[in-house]
């Protein structure tokens, strides 16, 4: 418990000078020092009428202590009663500064209380201290779904981010193979997370404020996922990091409907990367989508860079004339 140091003048009372300085100060001081006496049941020790006593001192020293323990002991359900406000507000993620301000509590309180609470309200392992409320029907995952307390845990991080990849592609309506993680990019380096079975990857990306994105459609709350296109691209970009570019192509193929060119080709002008458009490129021709590859190729140069399909694999393979790269990947060997 943190007790701040304080003047005696800062009390409602008028003391003795020879009780200054006081060094405690109530968290929520009473209006009138001896309403707290009577309320409190303590009582006036003594009257400052006649000498104050070492005990006078003593007395008046030690009271502002007991009314700040009695105001924290007074909320020990502030905790309990801010998550169920929570949950009935549709909120199940909030900051720990959000609790502090709204309960009062120190923070020390406040942690002691969350401890008690932990088989419900679980701390999301960051930098920033964040929270889950789990509801009875997530206690057998363990968490509620990362997507419903995404946006207000990056809010309180104050960082960007989208929900990418394989997950962005699934909430589009692409899901050849359920994934057992969401994917998250994000433009600082974040080490995974994971609160019971829900698991978090994330993936670096300098641009990722810029990002197209949308809404994700029919959700608890709001969350950021990439749009058709930037899904695409990313896919493509991150590939050696999700499966290779089989498993790309097999999340890909299903998505391409709701990719429109206009968008397709103001993303790869956003991103500026020439091997990855080289890559997406050869992949959308090959998929039998020449729309949206003569979007990317009116986009690139015309003299382009021997670019791998698979750049973690060996460069063996036949080179693509119009897009100048090596497929050494065998997915399109047939």
């Amino acid at each position: 418990m943190q007790l701040a140091a304080t003047a005696g003048r800062d009390l409602p009372l008028r003391l003795p000078p020879e009780c200054l300085p006081l060094p405690f100060q109530p968290v929520r001081p009473w209006p009138d020092f001896r309403l707290f006496l009577l309320e409190t049941g303590l009582g006036l020790h003594s009257g400052f009428g006649r000498r104050t006593t070492n005990s006078d001192c003593y007395f008046v020293r030690l009271t502002p202590k007991i009314a700040n323990e009695m105001s924290q002991d007074r909320r020990t359900k502030a905790v309990v009663e801010f998550a169920t406000r929570q949950l009935q507000a549709g909120r199940v993620g909030f900051a720990l500064q959000h609790l502090l301000d709204e309960t009062g509590l120190s923070e020390p309180a406040a942690r002691s209380q969350l401890w008690r609470q932990r088989e419900w309200i679980v701390r999301v392992p960051s930098a920033n201290s964040f929270f889950v409320i789990v509801a009875p029907e997530h206690r057998v995952q363990g968490a509620p779904p990362v997507e419903w307390w995404i946006d207000d845990y990056f809010h309180t991080a104050g960082r960007p981010y989208y929900i990418a990849l394989q997950s962005a592609a699934a909430a589009l309506g692409s899901s050849p193979q359920a994934i057992q993680m969401t994917q998250v990019v994000t433009d600082a380096p974040r080490k995974p997370v994971q609160i019971g079975r829900q698991r978090i990857s994330f993936f670096l990306k300098q641009k990722a404020a810029g990002t197209p994105t949308q809404q994700l459609p029919a959700a608890y709350a709001p969350a950021r996922v990439s749009a058709p296109a930037a899904t695409a691209f990313d896919l493509v970009r991150y590939a050696e990091k999700i499966g290779g570019i089989g498993r790309v192509v097999e999340t890909l193929r299903p998505m391409l409907a709701k990719v429109r060119p206009l968008d397709l080709a103001a993303v790869i002008a956003f991103e500026d990367e020439i091997a990855s458009a080289q890559r997406l490129g050869f992949v959308l021709e090959k998929l039998g989508h020449p729309r949206l590859a003569n979007a990317i190729d009116r986009w690139l140069p015309a003299k382009r860079p021997l670019t791998a399909l698979s750049p973690g694999r060996p460069r063996e393979g036949a080179v693509d004339r119009r897009w100048r790269v090596l497929d050494n990947s065998a997915e399109f060997s047939s």
